[in-house]
């Protein structure tokens, strides 16, 4: 499945984008009013050319004592991005963040201007209900209609142990 032909993808809000020159105090109070973990530092054109999330935050203003009010976010932003297109399957992608470790992804058009930003928990939830019918419809397949409730609880659990091991990354 694509990332566009998620219901949840279309009525997502716009991502909340940033100049390069904006202070991290500006940005971090925006992101505290709308309670938001990240914002898509854009340039002129809306090109994506960073981003600042809460981690960021931490490390490089707090952990180093810097001041919110004079840094910009070029000073603290990541650059080295994965920029996903709405055409990309949801699944690659859920696998590429949890085995590189990151939760954001930029989703870009054609000229990289930003058109919404998804989190591998939006993965993970857009994912779960497709899951779940893919190990039925094999179960069934394999063994017929009569054991169904045991597969389904055991894709369940085996769904419940490997998010495990996707968030403790």
């Amino acid at each position: 499945m694509q990332i566009k032909d998620r219901i949840e993808y279309l009525s997502k809000p716009a991502p909340y984008t940033a100049s390069p020159e904006m202070s991290v105090l500006e940005a971090a109070k925006e992101m505290s009013a709308r309670n938001i973990g990240s914002v898509v530092i854009t340039d002129e054109s809306r090109k994506v050319v960073g981003l600042v999330t809460e981690r960021d935050l931490l490390r490089r203003i707090v952990a180093e004592n810097k001041s919110p009010e004079t840094t910009l976010l070029s000073d603290i932003m990541t650059t080295n991005l994965r920029l996903a297109r709405d055409t990309d399957k949801v699944v690659d992608w859920l696998r590429v963040m949890s085995n590189e470790r990151f939760r954001r992804l930029p989703v870009v058009d054609d000229e990289g201007r930003i058109v919404s930003i998804m989190t591998q928990g939006d993965f993970v939830s857009y994912t779960w209900p497709e899951l779940l019918k893919i190990a039925s419809d094999r179960v069934e397949k394999r063994l017929g209609t009569n054991n169904q409730y045991i597969w389904i609880i055991a894709a369940v659990l085996i769904y419940g142990i490997a998010m495990v091991f996707i968030t403790a990354g």
